[in-house]
This record gives C-alpha cells, structure tokens and sequence, in this order.
C-alpha cells in the first residue's frame, strides 16, 4: 500500500471574464476564474500532484508545461498523463478544498462522479470536504482556492 499526497492553489482573476472557474472537471458558472496557464482546475492538479506522489513522476511542472505550450489546457488531460505511470490500483481519494467561493457542497455529488470517471474507480472511493477555514487565510477570505487531497494506492 502506498499514499499520495497533493496540493495545488490558486488566486482568482479580477478581470478574466472569458475564462470559467473549473473544479474537478466541473464548470461553475458566474464565478470568478482562477489565475493560470491551464483551465486552472486546482482539484485535478492536487490529484494529479498526489499520483505523482506515488509514482515519483512529477508531470505538474516540465510535462505540463509543454502539454500548455501545445494547447493542451484541460487538466483532465494532466490526470490522464499522471496515469500513465501509476502501476497500482487506486482504492480511495479523499479531497480537502478551502475556499470562500464558490459554495462547494452543491456540486459535491457532480464532482465526485466526474473525478471517479476520470480515475475509473466508483464513486464511493472518493471523498471530497470543504472549508472556509473560519476565514483565517487568503483562500477563507476569498482571494483563491487552495485543496489538499489524499491518495491511496495497493
């Protein structure tokens, strides 16, 4: 058995309004973006940082980079490279975002579904919690979204 963990943030745009707020493959409408090269889906780059984790890969970084450079924006797409190394079978994933907005608990349920579709695993392996975090960082004010997720592989 082994264990990944992974984290990604971000910070919102205060102008970008051609480019939607993406979390975990799902697209929040009326929301502000988030700053970066890709879509900037925080949830799959944490996930795609905890299989890197596990497999030693680091695909966030150089891989991702030129994937960017070749127009390669959708996140989805960085699991999937993450993937390709993982020669184990995922039995849980348990994911932690903090953030003011958007409200996470009414696409939970949508989430988890499109994450286990990505991971082709059942929906009851993944778990996903949300938190303002009383407001005691950037990202519980408001200024950008960070998440931490778990993992684990046999």
């Amino acid at each position: 058995m082994k264990v990944g963990i992974g984290q990604d943030s971000h910070r919102f745009y205060s102008d970008n309004k051609d480019k939607k707020l993406v979390l975990g493959g799902i697209v929040f409408e009326n929301e502000p973006a988030l700053k970066g090269n890709s879509d900037s889906d925080v949830v799959l780059h944490a996930i795609t940082n905890a299989i890197s984790g596990v497999t030693t890969v680091n695909v966030l970084g150089k891989i991702t980079d030129e994937m960017c450079a070749k127009g390669i924006l959708n996140s989805e797409e960085y699991v999937r490279e993450a993937l390709k190394y993982l020669y184990y079978e995922i039995e849980h994933l348990s994911i932690s975002i903090e953030c003011k907005i958007p409200k996470i608990s009414p696409r939970v349920e949508d989430m988890r579904e499109n994450i286990a579709r990505i991971l082709n695993i059942h929906v009851s392996q993944v778990g996903i919690t949300a938190t303002t975090g009383e407001g005691l960082t950037d990202f519980g004010r408001g200024e950008g979204i960070s998440v931490f997720c778990i993992l684990t592989v046999e």
